[in-house]
């Protein structure tokens, strides 16, 4: 009976040690919560660490599952709109979610005003920055689906143009944006718009020729008078077009050399297009001796249709015996190749000159060259 009291004393007094203890661990752990530095509790700084965490980890899911999911989905339908408002969601990066969450987070601590309003500039930096990115995938889709529709409808239209005129609304919707965000956190956009106005009429008296060529680039992209990939001839060069710059337009000619000219002066000088020629005609002229003989002068207009006919691709438009020359009977050739491919002119040609040349030698008619002849008179 002694020892089973001893024992009831025993435990009775554990559990007094085991209270008081817990009480003290529980009187420690408030102290310690309650403990205050830079104006907040460890206990605020464990809730906004909850919070910061929750948010994050529900912008991961949004992130990763719901909007995964929706693209998914999006794929199924027809339409493309819902194709580009994902693209748009999705192309918000990820550090945005984890400033948005320690913006969150933050506004369960007592901040000073100056931490609070670079916060706020902070956040407003960073959506107007994820808005611009999500409009300009917008732009590009509402582009890029326009140059696909003309090219279902049978039309050739300009990447390059498309590409430019996409730039430049990116351009001046950036600038927008500063302006917006300038005017939200509270500076007076007014004398700022004011003096980007003055400021930009002295830049525009500065750069007079650049703002030509700037202009001239719109021109082209708006008129179309060549596009990329064209063969024009400027002056006395014949070349691909390679880049439509804003200031000036790269060609590459036949020669290999890359020319480069101003948009200006393209817009001021006739630029022939041979990419838009379907058919080619070609002009040429011959000469034979005066020595030949009339009957096979006559003969020539026949052998010369009868060769161009041969050569596939080409139709006789005329041939005549056009002039006296100096030194020779000059016959003028023309005719039409229904192709606007430079080789393909020149293989054509090509096979004409050998077969005229191969004619010639058979009928026994001498091709002209510069000769002079002095006749003297010897006299008694």
């Amino acid at each position: 009976m002694a020892d089973l009291f001893q024992e009831a004393v025993n435990v009775f007094s554990s559990s007094a040690v085991s209270q008081v203890n817990t009480s003290q661990i529980i009187i420690d752990m408030q102290s310690a919560l309650a403990y205050s530095f830079w104006g907040n509790t460890v206990r605020e700084y464990l809730i906004a660490l909850f919070i910061f965490l929750v948010s994050v980890l529900a912008l991961k899911i949004f992130k990763f599952v719901i909007v995964k999911r929706l693209e998914a989905f999006a794929e199924t339908t027809k339409t493309q709109v819902d194709d580009v408002l994902i693209k748009m969601i999705d192309g918000i990066a990820w550090p945005f979610y984890v400033v948005l969450s320690l913006f969150i987070s933050f506004k369960f601590l007592h901040t000073t005003d100056f931490f609070d309003k670079i916060l706020n500039y902070v956040m407003v930096i960073i959506i107007a920055y994820q808005i611009v990115r999500a409009i300009s995938v917008g732009i590009d889709f509402a582009i890029r689906s326009t140059v696909d529709r003309r090219q279902k409808n049978g039309e050739e239209p300009d990447s390059s143009a498309a590409d430019f005129m996409a730039k430049m609304i990116k351009v001046i919707l950036w600038v927008i944006a500063v302006i917006a965000v300038l005017s939200i956190l509270g500076y007076d956009v007014t004398t700022l718009v004011a003096g980007l106005g003055i400021g930009g009429i002295a830049i525009a008296f500065a750069l007079q020729n650049v703002l030509s060529d700037i202009f001239a680039s719109f021109s082209i992209h708006l008129d179309k008078p060549f596009k990329v990939g064209d063969t024009v001839m400027i002056d006395n060069d014949i070349g691909t077009v390679e880049k439509i710059g804003i200031k000036s337009t790269r060609v590459r000619t036949i020669r290999g050399e890359e020319l480069i000219v101003s948009n200006k002066e393209l817009t001021t000088i006739r630029v022939r297009n041979m990419k838009r020629m379907e058919l080619r005609r070609v002009v040429f002229t011959l000469g034979v001796t005066y020595e030949t003989p009339l009957k096979k002068l006559k003969k020539i207009p026949g052998m010369l249709e009868k060769i161009i006919k041969s050569t596939p691709g080409c139709t006789v438009d005329r041939v005549h015996f056009k002039q006296f020359g100096d030194f020779s009977l000059i016959y003028e050739i023309m005719y039409i190749i229904d192709s606007n491919d430079m080789k393909n002119y020149l293989d054509a040609q090509q096979k004409i000159n050998f077969a005229i040349k191969e004619a010639f030698e058979k009928e026994k008619i001498n091709f002209a060259y510069p000769t002079q002849v002095v006749y003297v008179n010897k006299g008694n």
